[in-house]
């Protein structure tokens, strides 16, 4: 008997008619089996309920997060109200220090004049004249830390302005001198301890007509210049014809003394 043409061709054609394997063919068309879909709803189930106690846990969490908060803003208020009377209280002490300083030695003595010096130069006693004023800030445009104003940056700034020949300097209120510390705590910037609050002012007492030319070469200048160009942070500089700066609230002497 003759053979047909195609009968050779009878393997390829089942290959082709048949490709996936019976079993997983089988279990494509039927489904999951009910043993699996019943594993599949009860973990669904557990993680529902995991995620539910979860959310209750947090939303219990959150007054008593919101309450601790607030204490330690109430305390950290507090400590703030007793350095501020502290300070006050110092600057009278100091006025009344200054006064029997006078009596003591005469007004118009040279000795009166070399104390009225050496306050000015220490930053013990407050000072009246013309100078800049430097406003510096956050960016108001990027948000990351790099525009950011830092501990460092504020001591550029100062360093440059001693440089240019400041003769007295203050950032926000609060007096400069050599034993001065301009520290990072946090996210916060610290003027011996003192926190600051944004915007940074810093004051300045020089001569106004060359204090801003004489400032504007130095590497502070430089360094403001280029935050302000490359992060948008804010630098305003601006001349001042009358600052008054205080003296400064934390330089006392515990360990130095005169000769005997």
């Amino acid at each position: 008997m003759a053979r047909r043409p195609d009968e050779s061709m009878s393997l390829l054609t089942e290959l082709a008619a048949t490709s996936l394997d019976p079993g997983y063919a089988a279990a494509h068309r039927d489904g999951p089996a009910p043993r699996r879909r019943g594993l599949l709803i009860i973990t669904v189930l557990l993680a529902g309920v995991l995620l539910g106690v979860a959310a209750v846990q947090n939303l219990r969490a959150q007054p008593q997060a919101a309450t601790e908060r607030a204490a330690l803003i109430n305390q950290v208020r507090a400590q703030q109200d007793d350095q501020a009377e502290l300070r006050r209280q110092l600057t009278e002490v100091d006025a009344e220090v200054e006064q029997l300083q006078a009596q003591a030695v005469g007004k118009d003595s040279s000795t009166a004049a070399q104390l009225s010096t050496l306050g000015v130069l220490s930053g013990a006693t407050a000072v009246t004249g013309p100078g800049v004023v430097i406003i510096v800030d956050d960016s108001t445009t990027q948000d990351s830390d790099v525009s950011q104003v830092l501990d460092q940056d504020l001591r550029q700034l100062v360093n440059g302005l001693w440089a240019a020949g400041a003769e007295a300097i203050a950032i926000n209120g609060h007096r400069l001198s050599s034993r001065t510390a301009i520290r990072g705590a946090g996210s916060a910037i610290t003027v011996d301890y003192t926190s600051l609050t944004r915007p940074y002012t810093v004051e300045a007492i020089g001569d106004p007509d060359t204090l801003p030319a004489r400032w504007a070469t130095t590497t502070g200048a430089t360094w403001w210049e280029y935050l302000h160009q490359n992060y948008d942070m804010r630098y305003d500089v601006s001349v001042s014809r009358s600052l008054t700066l205080n003296a400064d609230p934390g330089l006392n002497i515990q360990k130095a003394g005169p000769p005997q």
